[in-house]
């Protein structure tokens, strides 16, 4: 992991985020930027200071701004998925930074994009980037993420303490993808699409009240939120201690659950069944 370093994160709002994460790459300085969208969204931005590439730009406005105040050229995109918050500024960055400008996902109807598929290298040039793509169905089926120089673009299989909801997967699927994440390596940096650490903290609290680290990450989440930061990117193993998603295997899990269901499920797929049927009326 290279040196951190603090910059500003933000657009034509600037709402005072910080993001602290910057990486060299090919004798480069690669930065992994959030720029918050939307209500709650983020796009990132992995930049080398000349030219952008953007993860699920689901608003054109803020990030044009976001380029124009940096001069900086739009590289390619990236789509982990087809909801509109997430492909929504698409066109209109085409039409304003050329219609050429390459998109890769599986966004399935949404957005004219090269499509991608498990385990395929994808090179990037300017910025000299690659990644490697990883099918995660569970919240839609064509979900894919983007895996690269120690992130973890999820979009929204996995957040922070918490995960996508079910709109087109199956729990088995869901569970799945989420497994295969947790495999990466602790160090992975997890960028996912949404800033919803503070309200997932919240339920996961209810799921697992003695665990010491949730608490020791809520009391950081809320001082990041005070202060105008975002509380991502955070590291896969942070996220393996915290989140309830990923540790559907624990016995105390299970026992919240019974206490809230009058049912004990088995572990894995079962207990991510009924832990994310909780957390959809919680």
């Amino acid at each position: 992991m290279s040196q951190v370093k603090a910059y500003r994160c933000g657009h034509g709002r600037d709402r005072g985020y910080t993001a602290p994460r910057v990486h060299p790459l090919h004798g480069n300085m690669i930065q992994v930027e959030a720029i918050p969208i939307l209500r709650d969204n983020y796009v990132w931005a992995i930049h080398d200071g000349d030219g952008a590439v953007l993860v699920d730009p689901g608003e054109a406005e803020p990030i044009l701004s976001w380029l124009d105040h940096r001069h900086m050229r739009l590289a390619a995109i990236l789509v982990t998925h087809h909801h509109a918050d997430h492909v929504g500024g698409i066109a209109a960055l085409l039409r304003h930074r050329g219609a050429t400008i390459p998109v890769y996902g599986r966004a399935r109807g949404a957005v004219d994009a090269r499509a991608v598929s498990e385990g395929e290298p994808l090179r990037l040039e300017a910025p000299a980037l690659a990644f490697t793509v990883l099918e995660t169905p569970g919240h839609t089926r064509d979900h894919v993420c983007f895996l690269g120089h120690g992130h973890l673009f999820c979009g929204d299989t996995l957040f922070s303490c918490g995960c996508g909801r079910l709109f087109e997967g199956t729990p088995a699927q869901m569970h799945a993808s989420l497994m295969r994440l947790a495999a990466l390596p602790d160090d992975t940096l997890i960028c996912c699409a949404h800033e919803y650490t503070l309200a997932n903290i919240a339920f996961a609290l209810e799921a697992e009240p003695g665990n010491g680290e949730l608490h020791a990450r809520h009391t950081e989440a809320l001082a990041a939120r005070k202060a105008g930061r975002p509380t991502l990117p955070v590291s896969l193993a942070r996220e393996r201690a915290t989140n309830p998603f990923l540790r559907c295997d624990r016995p105390k899990l299970a026992r919240s659950i019974a206490q809230h269901t009058g049912h004990t499920p088995d572990p894995g797929v079962a207990t991510f069944a009924a832990l994310r049927a909780w957390k959809d009326t919680f």
